[in-house]
């Protein structure tokens, strides 16, 4: 077993990874970083401390992920407990990789993670939709 997991979130609201860094940018968050606030605990929080990320998905294609810092509690103005996912600032691409829609999050392995992009490849434009989805079906990109 992995000595750390990652969590795979829908970024909802979103069609781009530009999408979600101007979105992230233009909001105040408490401790001067992302949070993303979720109903579930997970049950595997040691291990997603370990070192894991959540991976966003955007339109069917996981397109990046942000370092997992902290796991905090939080009370809702409907008196409900939930789990403040704290992310670094930093929204590193990946290379594509398709996911079927899910509700929720859920857990990811390490070992079916995709790659981080290389700096040359940032520099690239991105490719349409149908492209991108097309190559990582094919398990190309």
């Amino acid at each position: 077993m992995a000595d750390h997991v990652h969590l795979l979130k829908l970024c909802v609201g979103a069609d781009r990874v530009e999408d979600l860094v101007d979105w992230q940018a233009s909001r105040r968050w408490p401790q001067g970083r992302p949070v993303h606030v979720t109903r579930m605990w997970p049950k595997r929080a040691d291990q997603v401390l370990a070192g894991g990320s959540l991976y966003w998905v955007f339109r069917g294609l996981i397109l990046a992920r942000q370092r997992i810092v902290a796991l905090d509690q939080v009370t809702g103005a409907d008196g409900i407990t939930r789990c403040a996912i704290a992310l670094d600032r930093q929204v590193v691409r990946t290379e594509s990789a398709p996911r079927r829609p899910f509700q929720g999050w859920r857990y990811l392995d390490p070992a079916d993670a995709p790659r981080d992009l290389g700096d040359a490849r940032l520099r690239e434009d991105p490719l349409p939709d149908s492209l991108a989805r097309a190559l990582a079906d094919l398990g190309l990109r």
